[in-house]
């Protein structure tokens, strides 16, 4: 399809020659004699490019163009003047000309003018790709956000579930070891299901918040952990920290078996004591995973109380997120610490 061009000019004269070196590279040349005729033509459609004289009777080119950027008009402008002058064209560029063209009476005038107007549409249409591809792009990202969201929201229903199953069998049995064994694979599970539920309700799938997973993850660790009514004094202080979901639900599996430990084993026999968990970012890259508390202490040297895994998961884990786990001397109690780094 023959692309049309709109020529503002009032030089008669000069538009025909417009017409005819342009028909010559397939174009159509339609012609208007002053800024209010070009807009009138413009919203008729159909215009791919626009010509535009500098010196109009009771105008300059440049009143047009503001006039288009006004109204958001981005047909591309190629801005054509008799003046050598560079201010002119500098003027034209900023209010948002494409490009321009030094107006002569010689033979180079056309091609000049010819392949000026053809690199502005050009680049015009390769705007307009990328801002449609841009657009696609976005709905795709959208739609890929939705879906996880939605499978994240599954994921954690399903875990949930699985807790409750476990929850139930605990209920069921006498066997005090297998009673403990089912509550800490049950707030393993709720360690996991909290960061996809975490994901499904954030505005970014990409990240959890820390602040807010930990704290829910406390607190449905210290509802299956207690013991006939027992309330916990667990309390946390945590930075609102955003990382990445697999650095989540690695610090999430620290906290479950650090804090389920402490709950069993630092105040024994219905002692009372707190707990604390903290998450205090300390760099730009970096935070600080404290669970201690001020019971009967922990020797790393002393053999494991029950199967160990649950020492080898949180060795594992804080290899996966930071340099480790650190255990502080306290005269009295248990400080476990992590650094988390919060970029791979």
């Amino acid at each position: 399809m023959t692309k049309k061009l709109l020529y503002i000019d009032d030089d008669f004269g000069l538009v025909r020659l417009a017409q005819k070196a342009f028909d010559r590279a397939g174009y159509e040349v339609v012609h208007a004699s002053d800024p209010e005729m070009g807009l009138v033509r413009l919203a008729e459609g159909d215009i791919s490019g626009i010509i535009l004289d500098h010196y109009l009777q009771s105008y300059t080119g440049l009143s047009f163009l503001e006039e288009l950027n006004r109204r958001g008009i981005p047909t591309p402008v190629v801005y054509v003047t008799g003046s050598s002058e560079a201010k002119i064209a500098i003027e034209a560029l900023k209010a948002g000309a494409a490009d321009y063209v030094i107006k002569t009476v010689g033979d180079e005038f056309w091609p000049l003018l010819l392949n000026s107007i053809e690199q502005a549409l050009e680049n015009a249409e390769l705007r307009a790709a990328r801002q449609l591809a841009e657009q696609e792009i976005l709905a795709a990202k959208e739609r890929a956000e939705i879906l996880l969201a939605e499978v994240n929201h599954r994921v954690a229903n399903s875990l949930a579930l699985v807790a409750a199953l476990i929850r139930l069998q605990v209920s069921t049995t006498e066997d005090a070891a297998v009673k403990n064994a089912l509550a800490e694979t049950q707030a393993r599970i709720s360690a996991i299901a909290g960061m996809h539920r975490s994901l499904y309700t954030s505005d970014d799938v990409r990240s959890v918040d820390m602040n807010r997973y930990l704290s829910a993850l406390v607190s449905d660790i210290a509802q299956t952990m207690s013991k006939d009514g027992q309330e916990l004094n667990i309390e946390c202080s945590l930075d609102s920290i955003a990382v990445s979901s697999d650095r989540a639900v690695s610090a999430g599996m620290i906290v479950t078996e650090l804090l389920t430990n402490a709950i069993k084993y630092a105040y024994p026999d219905g002692a009372a004591g707190a707990i604390r968990v903290k998450l205090e970012r300390i760099r730009d890259s970096e935070a600080l995973l404290v669970v201690e508390d001020d019971g009967a202490g922990y020797n790393v040297d002393s053999p494991a109380q029950g199967t160990g895994l649950g020492s080898r998961i949180v060795a594992s884990m804080a290899k996966s997120i930071g340099d480790g786990i650190r255990y502080v001397p306290l005269e009295s109690g248990t400080r476990a610490e992590v650094h988390l780094s919060l970029h791979p």
